[in-house]
């Protein structure tokens, strides 16, 4: 990365996976994105976390707020990357920079993420961004095993060894940001879903079959500026 922008730390991340067709994805795409598929299936996530003290880099403070996305993977001609459909985060100024900083659809919600004492976390989204069409996402996830290193060539290497994002203007020119972590340590995971309505509300269909959920204590990440490509 030739500049860093921002710093933070992610935590306590909940990654759940769907296998889908290729061309449920490729239909949402912007020009210049194509679907990256791994044997063949094309996958959206569903990613919770807790935002830790996201900064300048170099500020010693910042600000702390949960957070929810539904993405997918792809390719652009520099390579492969994440393209988000939308961003829920509980914070006001952190979605405001989001959005004038990176371009992304970064939305505002109310919400709850709870330990309970059997090592279960409690994740509750409601959107409320002014108007932006309602979401709501409300699960408990949890650890099955001790997180260990993702080998590069598996499934799970594809799904969260990500170092690029692409988003695009209202007008269609596409962009192209970067991170930089440590790899992920990944535990698989268990899912309990009460209510989930993130697929529905960018046009999805719920996918069938059983989700691919893994789940990881945290890496600090440092993000650079967009460029447009």
């Amino acid at each position: 990365m030739s500049r860093s922008l921002l710093a933070m730390r992610w935590e306590d991340v909940l990654f759940a996976h769907w296998a889908v067709d290729p061309g449920v994805v490729a239909a949402t795409l912007p020009e210049g994105l194509t679907v990256d598929t791994d044997d063949g299936d094309a996958y959206l996530g569903v990613v919770g976390f807790r935002m830790r003290s996201i900064r300048p880099r170099g500020f010693p403070v910042g600000l702390s707020f949960p957070e929810l996305n539904l993405r997918t993977y792809v390719r652009a001609d520099d390579g492969p990357g994440v393209y988000f459909y939308n961003l829920d985060a509980a914070d006001r100024i952190g979605v405001a920079v989001a959005r004038g900083l990176f371009r992304l659809p970064y939305y505002r919600a109310e919400m709850d993420v709870d330990d309970r004492s059997d090592g279960t976390i409690a994740f509750r989204s409601r959107r409320v961004h002014s108007g932006a069409p309602s979401a709501r996402f409300d699960a408990d996830y949890r650890p099955r095993g001790d997180p260990e290193p993702v080998a590069p060539d598996s499934l799970a290497a594809f799904l969260t060894e990500r170092y690029r994002f692409y988003t695009a203007s209202d007008g269609g020119r596409l962009y192209r940001g970067t991170i930089e972590h440590p790899p992920w340590d990944l535990a698989e995971a268990t899912l309990s879903v009460r209510e989930n309505t993130l697929f529905e509300v960018n046009g999805f269909d719920h996918p069938e079959g059983d989700s691919l959920v893994h789940y990881a204590p945290g890496v600090d990440v440092t993000a650079g500026p967009i460029r447009p490509l």
